[in-house]
């Protein structure tokens, strides 16, 4: 029942994904792609005078686990510093989606973070 539940806020946020979109002038862009199955992701940041994150959009194509993964960091993303998103980890992303992810879906699960460290020059 509580898999369920979260398969249920996946689907919803690959249907509906939350801050889907470009952002023109962000200052911090990345771009990302897993070559195993196409999967593509941009991310576009924008960080106020507190050096917190003001404004994120994605935007990209990719399968359920790659767009609601997105869609998910970019709603944790605000608020957060530099520092905090380098050491937001692989598992910590993972958590995000409530559900267990095989080995073959890691990097569907992981590319948005990926792209969001890759942006502010951490990768």
């Amino acid at each position: 029942m509580i898999t369920n539940m979260y398969q249920e806020n996946i689907l919803d946020h690959y249907k509906h994904p939350r801050n889907f979109g470009d952002l023109p002038n962000a200052k911090f862009h990345a771009h990302a792609a897993n070559p195993l199955c196409g999967d593509e992701l941009d991310f576009f940041l924008e960080f106020n005078t507190d050096d917190k994150i003001s404004n994120v959009k994605f935007n990209g194509r990719g399968c359920t686990i790659t767009i609601a993964s997105a869609s998910m960091l970019s709603e944790k993303l605000r608020g957060m510093s530099r520092s905090d998103i380098e050491i937001f980890s692989n598992e910590d992303a993972i958590k995000l989606l409530g559900v267990p992810i095989t080995p073959a879906r890691l990097k569907c699960a992981t590319l948005a973070l990926e792209t969001v460290q890759q942006a502010i020059g951490h990768h």
